[in-house]
């Protein structure tokens, strides 16, 4: 059986920016084109929008701005049961992320799956 498994990421983009507002729209175009190259390479693709959040502002003038930012990593695996899915796609969405440029990835909650 076919069964799509979801999982919420949350990953820190640093980056020089000006303003808060330039900074989370940089942020989170720089983590679409490496979901986008993720997407290319493995079956985990990115579900709905990007959330993005001054995690960090900047210290001094000249200091970078991290930012948080949130999605929903998503993949289909075949498994006999749902438990199984669901195992086989968080080790797989770990482990692309793992291999990607990400920083500081974490998984806020446990992953979830649907019978397709």
């Amino acid at each position: 059986m076919t069964y799509t498994v979801s999982r919420e990421v949350r990953t820190l983009v640093t980056l020089h920016e000006g303003t808060d507002t330039t900074a989370r729209s940089e942020a989170a175009s720089q983590l679409a084109a490496t979901l986008e190259s993720l997407t290319e390479t493995t079956a985990v693709r990115a579900n709905g929008t990007l959330e993005t959040a001054v995690y960090e502002h900047p210290a001094a003038p000249f200091d970078p701005y991290t930012i948080a930012v949130s999605f929903r990593a998503v993949v289909d695996v075949e498994a006999a049961s749902a438990a199984e899915a669901t195992d086989r796609g968080a080790a797989i969405i770990e482990d692309a992320l793992e291999r990607s440029s990400l920083e500081s990835v974490s998984y806020p909650s446990e992953a979830t799956t649907i019978k397709n």
